[in-house]
């Protein structure tokens, strides 16, 4: 339930509260590709994307950044709401400048949007696991509501199974090999995770090794292997799900703006699914190869363009991963 609306302009402890909780938001990689600025004058808002985050061999056309800034911003719009507020969101305001990637006004109080305030005890409880899950189905009940959620913010939220749910798997198995013969993938994954223990107690952002989970021993899951070819003392080896239960995502067009609108889509979901019981994680694998990505879509009923991959499933929840301090990604101005 949200709060009652406050008449007053937000505080700076509000403001850094209001941004502590989206940066609360997945990214690939953990590597928080985001920057935001508040504007007291307007009390606006303003995401802009930190291309100096950006993946260059995973991500080159940066699809991926969008992601999870579009899940940041997904995130600061519950935030807003739960405290009263009615967020006024524009994607893209400044053509000119492609690193300005939202705005959010402050308005008045928010009315018509409980099904968002909804989710926000969920932004801190929702974390990537890494781990086997069950064999229990997700009801179909819930898939329908997980698919509402993605309709809200514009996108659609598609379940395969049978042939369709084989083929996505083998596309990520071919991924997958391909990434262990591309050195520039390990560049990628080098810089962004964390092997050694005071880094990972240490570092403000990426994947630290605790949050690896254990290696896959058996089972289709798709779980990419974060410690890549080294080694992790002490790591455990399991089976993960026979039959595992995945999720795409897509939009009508492939636009930053349809990326932005994924990435909120994908955070809907994902925090309806945390409520619900669900642990979750991605598969990124076949969206790093411009080939491997169209055929990922149900080619009998599917249109548009697939953006991202969920595995989602009953199992222990993931640990909470690093974050950048507020007092990094914001900027508060007159």
């Amino acid at each position: 339930m949200s709060r009652q609306v406050s008449p007053h302009a937000p505080s700076d402890e509000e403001l850094t509260s209001l941004v502590h909780d989206a940066v609360a938001a997945p990214s690939m990689h953990n590597a928080q590709p985001w920057h935001f600025r508040y504007f007291r004058g307007t009390r606006t808002f303003e995401l802009l994307a930190d291309f100096d985050r950006a993946m260059p061999h995973s991500d080159p056309d940066t699809r991926g950044l969008h992601l999870g800034c579009g899940a940041a911003l997904l995130n600061l719009r519950v935030a807003v709401i739960h405290e009263g507020r009615h967020p006024e969101t524009r994607l893209l305001p400044d053509p000119t400048d492609p690193a300005m990637l939202a705005s959010v006004r402050l308005t008045g109080s928010a009315g018509g949007e409980s099904d968002l305030a909804a989710l926000y005890p969920a932004i801190h409880q929702r974390h990537s696991s890494r781990y086997p899950f069950e064999e229990t189905q997700i009801p179909e009940a819930v898939r329908e509501a997980l698919g509402a959620a993605a309709r809200g913010e514009g996108a659609t939220l598609s379940f395969p199974t049978s042939w369709h749910l084989r083929d996505v798997l083998e596309l990520i198995q071919e991924a997958e090999a391909r990434n262990v013969t591309a050195p520039d993938r390990d560049q990628d994954l080098a810089q962004w995770t964390q092997l050694d223990a005071h880094s990972a107690t240490t570092d403000d952002d990426g994947v630290p090794q605790y949050a690896f989970g254990p290696r896959k021993r058996g089972g289709r899951a798709p779980m990419r292997d974060f410690a890549g070819a080294r080694q992790v003392a002490g790591r455990d080896a399991a089976d993960f799900e026979r039959n595992p239960q995945l999720a795409l995502v897509s939009t009508v067009h492939d636009r930053p703006e349809d990326w932005l609108r994924a990435g909120q889509a994908m955070q809907r979901v994902l925090l309806l699914a945390t409520l619900k019981g669900l642990s979750t994680s991605f598969a990124t694998q076949p969206f790093e190869w411009t080939d491997l990505r169209w055929p990922l879509r149900d080619p009998a009923t599917g249109t548009g363009y697939q953006q991202l991959l969920l595995r989602l499933g009953y199992g222990p929840k993931g640990p909470r991963t690093p974050r950048r301090p507020v007092t990094e990604v914001l900027d508060i101005r007159p």
